[in-house]
C-alpha cells in the first residue's frame, strides 16, 4: 500500500459565486469546512460565507481540497460607511495541508477585494494569523464594533484578531473604531 499523498493541485482556483453552486458543491464545502476546523465551524460560521465570491480548488480527481469566500459588509469609520471585502470560510483538506493552497486561494481573494471593494477585512484564528501576515494583512489597531439591535457594541475580543488589507479606497486610520454590520452567530 502506497503512503504517498495526493498530488497538489496546480490550476488556479475557480471563482464562482454562491448562486453558481449546487446544493453538493455547497455540501462539499460545508465537509470540508467541518473538517478543516475540526468539528468547531457551526451553520452560522458557514452562513456567514455565503452570499458572495467562492474560490475553489481542486485535486486532480476532482476532489475539494482547499475553499475560502469574500462576501460585502458595511464597516463604519469616521462618520462614514465603506463596502468591505470580509474574508471568510478559508479551509484546507488535511491532505493539502502546508503545500500553499492557503496562500492560493488567499491570492484569489486579495484580487477581487483590491478591485471590488474600499478595503479587506478578516478575523484571523491562531493558526491562520502568520499566513494572514505574510501576504501583508495587518492587524487593526483601533477599536472593534458593531451596529446591533441596541445600538453600538463594542467587541474587545476581536480587538487583535481583525485583520485589514488595502482595497481601491485604502485602510482608515485607527483613530476610530470600525462598526461592522450586524449578523447572527459570531459577529465577526
Amino acid at each position: 500500500m502506497s503512503t504517498t499523498p495526493p498530488a497538489a493541485p496546480a490550476t488556479p482556483p475557480a471563482i464562482v459565486h454562491t448562486w453558481q453552486l449546487a446544493p453538493a458543491e455547497l455540501a462539499e464545502i460545508r465537509a470540508l469546512l467541518h473538517d478543516a476546523f475540526e468539528g468547531d465551524f457551526s451553520d452560522e460560521d458557514f452562513e456567514h460565507g455565503l452570499g458572495g465570491l467562492h474560490a475553489l480548488v481542486r485535486d486532480p480527481g476532482g476532489r475539494l481540497a482547499a475553499h475560502g469566500s469574500v462576501v460585502m459588509r458595511r464597516v463604519g469609520h469616521g462618520g462614514r460607511w465603506y463596502r468591505v471585502g470580509y474574508v471568510e470560510s478559508v479551509g484546507v483538506h488535511a491532505d493539502f495541508r502546508r503545500r500553499g493552497l492557503g496562500g492560493t486561494v488567499l491570492a484569489a481573494l486579495e484580487q477581487i477585494v483590491d478591485r471590488a471593494y474600499d478595503f479587506g477585512a478578516l478575523s484571523a484564528s491562531d493558526e491562520g494569523e502568520k499566513l494572514y501576515r505574510a501576504r501583508g494583512w495587518r492587524p487593526w489597531r483601533g477599536r472593534i464594533e458593531a451596529m446591533g439591535p441596541e445600538g453600538l457594541v463594542r467587541l474587545p475580543d476581536e480587538e487583535g484578531s481583525t485583520y485589514v488589507r488595502g482595497g481601491s479606497g485604502g485602510i482608515p486610520a485607527p483613530e476610530d473604531a470600525l462598526a461592522f454590520d450586524w449578523r447572527n452567530g459570531d459577529i465577526l
